[in-house]
């Protein structure tokens, strides 16, 4: 697939260029959203050809944090504009990626299945086992980044957040949403135990 060359080539500039306070939207995120994405591709269906379009978003889709913290979605998309000529992608296909990576935007509003795999893909941590180790991260990165103060701020933006979450996908719902609401509960367990 296309969507190989294009990953080798933005997984080596996020981790040559990234700056180190990216403790969660980094390298390892982006191989882990791929990986989401593919597995859920699969669970849904998809063609290849539409999953190659998918993968591209998946590796792509915070590539614009080597850019800014603020609005990274259009600077993935330019990023991918300019790049993925190179691995062989079309003007049309671009398109199609870009408006696959819009997806990812907070708060989630996808507009098809490619997007509300992706979407899914992207906060497919939420339902897991490893989700506190990966909510972690992202709390340093947030911290490093003076975007939250305490555990408790963070725990709190946590509980609002995953309220109102949800998973789009059939795959998504089956395979995580039963994790997430036990991740909600031990969240909330120790905002009431400090």
């Amino acid at each position: 697939m296309r969507s190989a060359t294009a990953g080798e080539f933005i997984i080596a500039k996020l981790e040559r260029d990234l700056p180190a306070y990216f403790c969660y939207h980094n390298d390892m995120h982006t191989r882990d959203v791929h990986a989401a994405a593919l597995r859920l591709a699969e669970g849904e269906s998809i063609s290849p050809q539409q999953t190659d379009l998918l993968l591209a978003a998946a590796w792509y889709h915070d590539s614009g944090f080597l850019i800014t913290n603020e609005g990274h979605e259009e600077q993935s998309c330019k990023l991918a504009i300019e790049h993925l000529p190179a691995a062989g992608y079309n003007a049309e296909e671009i398109e199609t990626i870009c408006h696959i990576i819009h997806a990812t935007r907070l708060p989630q509003s996808p507009q098809d299945n490619l997007g509300e795999i992706i979407a899914d893909a992207d906060l497919d941590y939420l339902g897991r086992d490893d989700f506190f180790t990966i909510s972690d991260k992202l709390y340093n990165e947030l911290l490093l980044t003076a975007k939250v103060k305490t555990r408790e701020e963070w725990d709190r933006m946590q509980i609002d957040f995953m309220r109102q979450h949800q998973y789009f996908t059939k795959t998504a719902i089956n395979t995580r949403q039963a994790q997430k609401e036990l991740n909600l509960a031990a969240i909330k367990a120790r905002l009431h135990t400090t």
